[in-house]
């Protein structure tokens, strides 16, 4: 059994390493607190692994919070900031993203055009940047798995005004066994099995 060569990875329609950004919003503690759609442990577990398979695959990584420089909010939660390691982190005070100026010379300046992006809550902060940049030309991958909403309602109307606009869900197991694609890509496999299996437990 041999595998077919390696797709160019700047020009395949898949998610690549080299093809794809992650994009990260306002997992702080007033948002995963208020998330009702799903529970919020698995919530954060997912995010943290959502932020390690771009450790591993070497994304680039935009990250956001809000209003953690006015005092108004707390940081990142200690689960992801610890994932995330010294990436820089862009406070803002618009609910949503794109209408932040810093926000969004530094999802230009990653250089892809496919966005995997993350937020809450999945009706504001994901729903209005991901409607903004596919405007702009961006092909947007929510992580469904990985973000909610202040109810079931709300997040499901969310996601499909996203994917009624061009958007893809996605959920995080799907993300990093696109990114990995084959066993035979030695150099991010040992990553890839402990992120899926961490514990030795098969993915939630």
């Amino acid at each position: 059994m041999v595998s077919l060569p390696i797709r160019d990875p700047k020009v395949d329609a898949l998610l690549t390493p080299t093809n794809s950004a992650l994009v990260i919003i306002d997992y702080q503690p007033v948002q995963v607190k208020s998330v009702t759609s799903m529970d919020q442990d698995h919530l954060v577990r997912n995010i943290v692994r959502v932020a390690r398979t771009a450790v591993a695959y070497q994304l680039p990584m935009v990250v956001s919070t809000v209003n953690v420089t006015t005092g108004r909010n707390a940081p990142t939660i200690e689960p992801l900031q610890k994932a995330i390691g010294d990436v820089e982190q862009i406070d803002r005070t618009s609910i949503n993203a794109w209408e932040d100026g810093d926000f969004v010379k530094a999802v230009k300046a990653t250089g892809r055009t496919k966005l995997i992006m993350t937020a809450l809550w999945t009706e504001a902060c994901l729903t209005f940047p991901a409607l903004d940049a596919m405007r702009e030309g961006y092909e947007v991958y929510p992580i469904v798995d990985a973000v909610g909403g202040t109810s079931v309602e709300a997040h499901e109307a969310a996601l499909d005004r996203i994917t009624q606009a061009g958007g893809h869900q996605i959920s995080w197991v799907q993300l990093i066994c696109e990114l990995q694609r084959d066993w035979n890509r030695a150099a991010t496999r040992d990553d890839f099995t402990s992120i899926l299996f961490e514990h030795g437990e098969p993915p939630a």
